[in-house]
């Protein structure tokens, strides 16, 4: 899977994937993510979002239509392949959203050290890599620690530090901001702006439409029968009031207000 500036980092064709005992994740699905794009998956939970993450990340596979990341088919066949899987696991990172779902190794400094020491690294170049991860994040105070035993927004920052240290190309966030403090969240919208900003095509499953405007270049709007139901602009899709009612995203009571700087504020009126 080389990379190729003039091939989408995913290029998706009519893709439907229904769950084992046959309930609908996704229908008809037809979309391409461009290298360097910053991308919103915006809809209501159920809507999707978390399932095309999955098939992009190459979890899941779909039962109809047709998937490639950087150029080549993304399909089981190709990820038993020991080097195609190899290849692709070290491009693509992904942040779930109960972070307690990717976290296994004793300490802090081991979990960030697991993806490192699978990248043909010496041992200098892993230590030299963990050591930049953890002054990156603020971490070294709790290095020792087992990540069980940190706060939940401990935990997003630490999962989010052992994807990060194999520097991928492309990092997918499932809700990353849910049961964050007021605190944690800023540090999280200002981490993934500095990562669009170094050149990382990012992905971010939400529902939340306060964070949008920040973190998106590209919208990608899911309805709650699991297709899509518009892509724009972050302002254009913010601005239709009439589609994010019909996306159950707003209620009728929704108000929206834009503060210095163009920021939106969202709330309902009782």
């Amino acid at each position: 899977m080389d990379k190729d500036d003039a091939t989408p980092a995913f290029l998706l064709k009519n893709i439907s994937y229904h769950y084992p005992g046959g309930e609908v994740g996704l229908l008809d699905i037809s979309l391409d993510i461009h290298d360097t794009e910053r991308v919103v998956l915006l809809g209501a939970n159920g809507s999707g979002k978390s399932t095309l993450l999955k098939v992009l990340d190459g979890l899941v596979f779909p039962q109809n239509g047709t998937i490639e990341a950087f150029g080549t088919p993304l399909n089981e066949k190709n990820l038993n392949n020991d080097g195609l899987n190899h290849t692709f696991r070290q491009r693509v990172g992904f942040v779930f959203q109960n972070a307690d779902a990717q976290l296994f190794s004793s300490t802090v400094y081991e979990e960030i050290a697991f993806g490192p020491l699978h990248m043909n690294l010496d041992a200098s170049q892993i230590r030299q890599r963990v050591g930049d991860i953890l002054d990156l994040f603020d971490l070294n105070h709790i290095k020792d620690r087992p990540p069980f035993k940190l706060s939940g927004g401990e935990k997003r920052k630490v999962a989010l530090a052992s994807v990060l240290a194999i520097n991928p190309d492309v990092l997918m966030l499932d809700e990353p901001t849910t049961g964050l403090d007021q605190r944690t969240q800023r540090w999280l919208i200002d981490m993934l702006v500095r990562l669009g900003g170094a050149g990382k095509t990012i992905l971010t499953a939400t529902h939340d439409l306060e964070i949008v405007e920040e973190i998106a270049d590209v919208v990608l709007v899911f309805s709650e029968d699991h297709r899509l139901a518009a892509s724009g602009k972050p302002h254009e899709i913010l601005s239709d009031k009439d589609l994010l009612l019909r996306v159950n995203l707003i209620d009728p009571r929704f108000h929206q207000h834009v503060h210095g700087g163009d920021h939106r504020h969202y709330h309902s009126h009782a």
